[in-house]
């Protein structure tokens, strides 16, 4: 009996056990993710919130002069706990949605394998499950990486900027500030990122007559990169727009009051070029991140399988 076939007809059991190492495998995954990736946030975070920076690699330079080599993983505790939870949701929530789906196409006389709209149904299934961790995580973050250096810094740490985002304004419209433009993004971009990396994995698997787990990791690490390629290209408005919200000040200090208001001040200010601020660092972070994340997280699940 084909390991389908046992989930199918032990759903329960096997079915939470699945999701168990998918939680795990995307816990490790998440840790790589961060640790390959937290330098080039950064300087894709500067980019998008200030205009002090010709470009990239200006900005870089500009940072490791004025803050010192450390200021690269500022704001790393969060998302290293954080992106560890997120990404472990992604996946879980990712392949909970495709067994859901290949139950009901098996239970209606089709082929259990999903369609590439249902790949990207269950991405966006991840995303949104996702956004309830990633948004907070993400706006401490942005927060930290955004403040003055030195004596002018606004914040002790991640606790420290939780505590005085809750007092300006509670923690739904503090903390979770751009929970709403977070939601559009991660359901984008993780239903583009799986379906991506789906599809090029059945292709060379049908290309090649393998099975899909006989797929060396290198192919592996390849196809993920490029899905990180296609998220990024597909959602990047959208985080642009995130992140402005996310560094936006309070009170009198505000300059966006909605997420439609910060689309369209960004746009009569920079144009549609706006929206596309700090997208090469992104991309040039995105091969290593996301070839990292899924090559981990298979490595994992093949270790425990």
């Amino acid at each position: 009996m084909s390991q389908a076939e046992h989930e199918l007809e032990a759903p329960d059991q096997s079915g939470l056990k699945r999701t168990l190492k998918d939680l795990f495998a995307g816990a490790v995954g998440g840790v790589a993710q961060v640790l390959l990736g937290q330098p080039f946030d950064i300087v894709k975070v500067r980019l998008q919130t200030t205009s002090q920076y010709t470009g990239a690699l200006d900005a870089a330079t500009q940072i490791y002069k004025n803050e010192g080599p450390a200021a690269f993983y500022k704001g790393t505790l969060t998302p290293l706990v954080g992106i560890g939870a997120c990404v472990s949701v992604q996946f879980g929530g990712f392949h909970y949605a495709r067994r859901a789906f290949e139950a009901r196409n098996s239970a209606s006389g089709h082929a259990a394998q999903l369609s590439y709209p249902q790949y990207y149904a269950a991405g966006a299934f991840a995303g949104i499950a996702n956004s309830v961790l990633s948004s907070p995580i993400e706006h401490i973050r942005i927060r930290l990486q955004t403040q003055p250096h030195g004596a002018n810094r606004l914040y002790a740490g991640p606790v420290d900027c939780v505590r005085k985002l809750s007092a300006h304004q509670g923690v739904l419209r503090g903390v979770y500030r751009g929970t709403a433009v977070t939601y559009m993004r991660e359901a984008q971009a993780y239903g583009v990122w799986f379906t991506t990396f789906e599809y090029l994995m059945n292709a060379d698997a049908a290309r090649n007559n393998i099975k899909r787990e006989d797929v060396s990791t290198l192919k592996v690490a390849v196809y993920g990169g490029l899905a990180g390629e296609m998220l990024w290209i597909s959602s990047y408005p959208f985080d642009v727009v995130k992140s402005k919200m996310q560094s936006d000040g309070f009170g009198k200090d505000m300059k966006y009051l909605s997420m439609r208001d910060c689309f369209a001040k960004t746009y009569r200010a920079e144009g549609l070029g706006g929206f596309w601020k700090g997208i090469g660092p992104t991309l040039l972070r995105a091969m290593p991140v996301s070839a990292g994340t899924f090559a981990t997280v298979e490595i994992v699940m093949r270790m425990i399988s």
